[in-house]
């Protein structure tokens, strides 16, 4: 059994989604990226979303790893339903359904690769109204008990995969602090990630820890009231014990 203990820290405050086990050497599937403004509820209320990300991630370097390049193309297709029906505190009941498709690429004479079918995320949660000002919204919060399945490809011959092959449980809170309503939005988005305890593989140490941070320029656009549109860029720094990269991420929300 794998034992692994981590702390991620996103500058937007959402603390683990998804990333797959594309991205580094032992890391769970936490989110480093996909999601950055806006984290803290579904941009229309109540109802049904469709979200697609297109995410590509490449890395000329693995450090403290063997010499080699890894390129990852990730099509996570997610499903949210919000409902208006209040069960704590006034917060409203949801279910989050994630599907990533993954593509992957290791040009490495010690790294093998295997592409297809990511795990399978469900996360029911719990969404609160906006906090409201005389100009419009202040803060959203959300609190999920994100769960992932292991329902992907998984080739044990192989050294990175689409599934991880365990279950994870990644509880986490998201909030957004509005600053002004506007129809385009620019800012700074990263993250940063830090491995605070060793990872085990049957109660033996498997290695250093691992920890990374990233930072880069990021937009949102409300195309209308019912379509978002995303696009996140990350340039990664301060790695240890796993690939050094960028990041480049496209998302599209859908409210029906």
């Amino acid at each position: 059994m794998m034992k692994k203990t981590r702390l991620v820290l996103c500058l937007v405050v959402a603390f683990a989604l998804f990333s797959g086990s594309a991205f580094a050497y032992l890391q769970p599937n936490v989110n480093l990226g996909f999601t950055s403004f806006l984290d803290g509820g579904p941009p229309a209320g109540p109802g049904h979303y469709l979200s697609e990300y297109l995410q590509f991630y490449t890395a000329d370097k693995l450090v403290d790893g063997p010499p080699g390049e890894v390129d990852a193309w990730v099509l996570l297709n997610q499903y949210v339903y919000q409902s208006d029906q209040a069960v704590l505190f006034g917060g409203k009941w949801g279910l989050n359904v994630m599907l990533p498709i993954v593509g992957l690429d290791a040009s490495s004479p010690v790294v093998s690769d295997n592409s297809g079918i990511g795990d399978l995320l469900i996360g029911p949660f719990i969404q609160w109204d906006p906090i409201m000002g005389k100009k419009g919204p202040i803060m959203l919060n959300r609190i999920e008990l994100q769960t992932i399945w292991p329902t992907g490809d998984y080739d044990n011959d192989r050294t990175l995969n689409p599934g991880s092959n365990h279950f994870s449980f990644n509880p986490y809170w998201a909030a957004t602090v509005f600053l002004g309503p506007k129809a385009l939005r620019l800012g700074v988005n990263g993250y940063w990630f830090d491995q605070l305890t060793d990872t085990e593989i049957n109660g033996v140490d498997a290695g250093d820890d691992e920890r990374v941070f990233a930072i880069g320029p990021g937009l949102v656009w409300h195309l209308s009231q019912d379509s978002h549109l995303f696009l996140n860029t990350y340039f990664e720094s301060s790695v240890d014990n796993r690939p050094e990269g960028e990041r480049y991420n496209l998302r599209f929300v859908h409210h029906f």
